[in-house]
């Protein structure tokens, strides 16, 4: 979520970017403002989950000047913020998706740490051995294991096609982007992505290969990632309107 407005650039000073914390409907949150030699005007971001506040602000910026800008889209954040849903932690009895289809998370402690997939009466498991405070870390690394095999054989079929190569892989933990790509060629992934349904996960993976040729996000682009995955536009809309629910579960 980004709003933003041009501001006046004729007479700027030298401002540092900071971190610091920012208070908005009941809840204090990190902001960090990140000094950007591009900008042109100030862009506020939350990040997915409502987990921080990112400011990007042109070179020469007035502190008073960012904080008039909070002051102004006070209503906008605590409306989107409304909207954020509660960060529920992993735990037995809850349901997470993998691949889009709910599981129940089941604790079976007698046995060794792992991590299966079964189902019962009442629908698919994921079933979780060994000690109860481990759990949510077995289960995201079983997500990460997940990934790994899923996007690996993605990015092999989408660079076929596209006739380029992945220099790398990465999975992480990230916040504010579901994927990245580096003009090296280097690809990372968020492994919360395997919470979303399939042709969701192939979508990401088309985006990030289709970077590849494109490093950009202009018509060229779109053109080249529609080619990749045809279902390109409701998978980008499902990922926004959903992205948000995924990246607030807690693993820790």
């Amino acid at each position: 979520m980004t709003i933003g407005f041009f501001r006046n650039l004729t007479k700027p000073k030298a401002t540092p970017v900071v971190e610091r914390e920012y208070c908005v409907a009941g809840r204090t949150l990190p902001l960090k403002i990140v000094e950007s030699a591009r900008a042109r005007r100030l862009t506020l971001r939350i990040d997915s989950g409502g987990q921080g506040l990112r400011i990007t602000v042109p070179p020469g910026l007035r502190r008073g000047e960012v904080d008039r800008f909070l002051e102004r889209h006070q209503d906008w954040l605590e409306q989107r913020l409304a909207k954020v849903p509660t960060r529920p932690q992993v735990r037995p009895g809850i349901r997470i998706p993998i691949r889009g289809v709910p599981h129940r998370i089941v604790h079976e402690p007698s046995k060794r740490g792992t991590v299966t997939v079964s189902r019962d009466e009442r629908g698919p498991l994921l079933i979780v051995h060994g000690d109860r405070i481990h759990l949510p870390r077995r289960i995201a690394d079983f997500l990460k294991r997940e990934a790994k095999k899923e996007i690996e054989k993605l990015v092999v079929r989408h660079t076929e096609a596209l006739g380029k190569r992945a220099k790398a892989i990465r999975y992480k933990d990230t916040s504010s982007r579901w994927g990245s790509c580096t003009s090296e060629g280097n690809l990372s992934f968020s492994w919360r992505i395997m919470m979303a349904p399939q042709p969701v996960i192939n979508y990401l993976v088309a985006h990030e290969v289709a970077h590849l040729k494109e490093m950009n996000h202009g018509p060229k682009f779109w053109k080249l990632c529609e080619k990749l995955c045809p279902d390109t536009d409701r998978c980008k809309d499902w990922l926004k309107r959903n992205g948000g629910a995924l990246q607030a579960i807690v693993f820790e």
